[in-house]
Parts: C-alpha cells; sequence; structure tokens
C-alpha cells in the first residue's frame, strides 16, 4: 500500500539550492512505498508555512513532515538583514523565538484539524559547522522549540538537529566560521549547476564543509540525514 506523504518546509525541501532530500527518501524505499508531495518555498519563515496551508489541506496526505525554521533561527544571528527579510517575505512583526512558536504551533494545529494525517515536525539542520558556534547554537535552540511545538500537539518530533551533530562531532571537520549566504551567491550556486555543470557537492568540498553547501542548504551528506531521519521514522507509523 501507497504512503502518500507531504513534506512542507522552506528552500531545503524545495531544493533548487539543496539536494534533493525527498528525491533520497524515496530512493530508500521499495518502488511505489511512497507518493511524496513537496510544499517548500524558498526563504520561507514559519509564518508563511502558515499561510499556505490551503494546499495541504484540499488533497489530505496520510504522512506530512514539516521542516521549517531554519530562516526564523537565521534572523536571529547578529548581523543578519532582518529588515530587508522582512520586507521579501511580506512578514507583518519582527521575527521572534515566542512568534516562529506561535506560527508552528498553528501550522500543527490547522493540520491537525483539517487534515487527519500524521505529523512529523524535525528539529533544525545544524546551521554553520562550528558546534560551539552562535548560528549552531541557534539551530539547537530553534529545534527544542519545534520539540515543545510537538508534545503540545500530539505531533511526533524527529531529531534531524541531533542526528546532524552527531555526525559533526564523528566528522571532527574545520572550524570554519558561519557566513550568511547572500543572494548573489545564490545566484551563483545556481549559475554553477546550470552552465558549469558544478555539482553541489562539488561547492560543499571546495569550501571544506561537511555537510553543508554554504552552511544552510544540504550538500548530499546533510540531505541524506534528512531522508533518513523522516524514513526511520515513518515505519512505526505505517505498519
Amino acid at each position: 500500500m501507497t504512503t502518500r506523504v507531504a513534506c512542507l518546509g522552506d528552500s531545503l525541501t524545495r531544493a533548487q539550492l539543496s539536494v534533493d532530500y525527498l528525491d533520497l527518501l524515496e530512493r530508500r524505499r521499495p518502488p511505489g512505498d511512497l507518493r511524496l508531495t513537496r510544499f517548500g518555498v524558498n526563504g520561507d519563515f514559519a509564518h508563511n508555512l502558515l499561510r499556505r496551508l490551503d494546499a495541504v489541506v484540499a488533497d489530505p496526505p496520510d504522512v506530512i513532515t514539516v521542516l521549517i525554521g531554519t530562516n526564523d533561527a537565521r534572523a536571529s544571528l547578529p548581523g543578519h538583514p532582518v529588515e530587508r527579510t522582512m520586507k521579501r517575505k511580506h512578514l507583518p512583526e519582527r521575527p521572534s523565538a515566542d512568534w516562529f512558536q506561535q506560527c508552528l504551533g498553528a501550522v500543527v494545529e490547522r493540520l491537525r484539524a483539517e487534515a487527519d494525517a500524521t505529523i512529523g515536525l524535525l528539529s533544525l539542520p545544524v546551521l554553520g559547522q562550528q558546534l560551539d558556534g552562535a548560528a549552531a547554537r541557534a539551530s539547537r535552540a530553534y529545534s527544542r522549540m519545534i520539540a515543545e511545538v510537538a508534545t503540545a500537539n500530539d505531533a511526533a518530533y524527529l531529531p534531524l538537529n541531533e542526528r546532524q551533530t552527531e555526525e559533526l562531532r564523528r566528522a571532527d571537520p574545520a572550524p570554519i566560521p558561519y557566513r550568511e549566504p547572500t543572494p548573489a551567491a545564490g545566484l551563483g550556486v545556481l549559475l554553477g549547476q546550470a552552465v558549469l555543470r558544478r555539482s553541489l557537492d562539488t561547492l560543499s568540498r571546495r569550501r571544506g564543509l561537511v555537510l553543508t553547501t554554504d552552511h544552510i542548504h544540504q550538500n548530499s551528506r546533510g540531505a541524506a540525514l534528512v531522508a533518513e531521519v523522516i524514513d526511520t521514522w515513518l515505519p512505526a507509523r505505517s505498519a
């Protein structure tokens, strides 16, 4: 029996700048076992996701995974262009931890009320490569909020941040400082793929990054961990 899975999120789910974890998830299962639907929008905050749930509940799946909050966490970091981000993403208020939790809680509440699906909330991928750095600490802090929302709303918590932290500790990578990607850098990645046929993993290796291409978007190793965490959870749900 095919399990219909809707994957909600931001650019990590849209997979223009990241390796596609939906593709890797599908490969982990026998053909026809999963039918995956992608609901990813670049740059989205939890607020943006909340405003575009109509398409999800219009044709409710069996399972919903939610990977959102990376941009909320980034907005908490010193030097992030918050005003520019608010304008670009039409945010009605300044991003904050409390607002993130409120919006994510509202996402889960609506999905539970209207989709009748099993819901899994993924914690955030590790931001950056320095586990003691401000970016990685922000991703852990927002992941704890995700765990709280999952507990309060009877949703599953999928420990992606914990799994990636374990992988980074094992790899013991070079302590490359976190840098916020610029719009020009994102365009450069797209052009590199389209024109130079340069893979995301090649870009990642050139920069000395283990799980990401730019401290945020996932390379094959990082995306494989996203797929692994979801896949490990799915059998318990669909058995």
